[in-house]
């Protein structure tokens, strides 16, 4: 699989890569066997870059993930985890806290360092503690060798914007932005500049927009409002009635940017990360990519947001 470089790390990661919320069960129940056969497909199929969390299934993900590295040789993967979110609503991202989590992740990931450690939905966070605590004591710990780079996450970019340009070059290494750079929202590239400027590395998840851009449609939970849901819903019909994936379409769009280092794809099943490691290494059709796109402009860059009020981006669409 092609593989880019992640800013300055140093990491040249797969254009797709692994994401661990599905081994949390986020999304439906799991098979842990089948969660760890999946890690084992991805690696030996091109995957280098695995991304995880302890709020995923509150510890559950990285436990699963854990299960599965134990058979892994440690040069074969490159592997992030983050701080900060721990259970729904609950965040902690004092020095002393995220200090304590890394060893915690660590532990359960059966590991002796992370590539990469990151604050997890900022959006949720005081900015300023982020920026004169959170990010040094995780630089600190860069020194002992338990995490080799430092990065943030985030829905809305206008945090990413703030902290990447309040910090100086070198103290946030990457960002994780998801659902803002997919087939119905390129509103992450309006931060690409900033970030290149800054030397970040920029990691881009859910290609589907949680759900989204799928035949299954939403969970639930979902903050899409009814417009754009209704509006990515005709795509999907679209395709459906030509006979196309839209998954497909949705991946290969995503990896096609070489601004973006590398997108995440969760999935705890073999046969659906094959699928998708085989869409990402498909040439793109350009009449299906075009009528799609088209079928989505109406609702291009609509998006949703959250966190605290300062954090916010401003609505787009309704």
């Amino acid at each position: 699989m092609l593989q880019r470089s992640l800013g300055t790390t140093g990491l040249d990661v797969s254009i797709l890569s692994f994401g661990g919320s599905s081994l949390g069960g986020v999304f439906h129940d799991i098979s842990e066997s089948e969660g760890v056969r999946t890690v084992h497909v991805a690696l030996d199929n091109g995957i280098n870059f695995i991304d995880t969390s302890p709020y995923y299934g509150v510890t559950k993900a990285e436990t699963v993930l854990g299960h599965a590295l134990k058979e892994i040789d440690r040069k074969r993967y490159y592997l992030a985890t983050k701080v900060g979110q721990y259970a729904d609503g609950v965040f902690d991202f004092s020095a002393a806290r995220v200090v304590k989590s890394v060893d915690e992740s660590l532990a359960r990931l059966n590991v002796d360092y992370v590539d990469l450690v990151q604050c997890h939905d900022i959006e949720f966070a005081d900015v300023n503690q982020i920026i004169n605590e959170t990010l040094p004591a995780l630089h600190q710990l860069k020194s002992t060798g338990k995490a080799r780079h430092v990065g943030i996450t985030a829905l809305p970019l206008k945090v990413l914007r703030d902290v990447v340009e309040r910090t100086p070059a070198g103290t946030v290494e990457t960002v994780l932005s998801f659902c803002r750079y997919e087939l119905n929202d390129t509103a992450l590239l309006d931060l690409v500049p900033l970030l290149k400027s800054k030397d970040v590395g920029v990691i881009n998840a859910s290609p589907t927009g949680m759900g989204l851009l799928t035949e299954r449609g939403t969970p639930a939970w979902h903050p899409a409002s009814d417009t754009i849901k209704a509006g990515a819903r005709k795509a999907v019909e679209l395709c459906k009635s030509r006979g196309w994936n839209i998954v497909e379409l949705a991946i290969q769009f995503a990896v096609a940017n070489p601004e973006i280092a590398t997108t995440l794809v969760g999935t705890a099943s073999p046969k659906n990360i094959l699928d998708n490691i085989r869409y990402a290494n498909t040439p793109i059709d350009p009449e299906k990519m075009n009528a799609v796109i088209e079928a989505l402009r109406p609702i291009h860059n609509f998006n949703f947001t959250r966190g605290r009020p300062e954090n916010v981006d401003p609505i787009v669409g309704v």
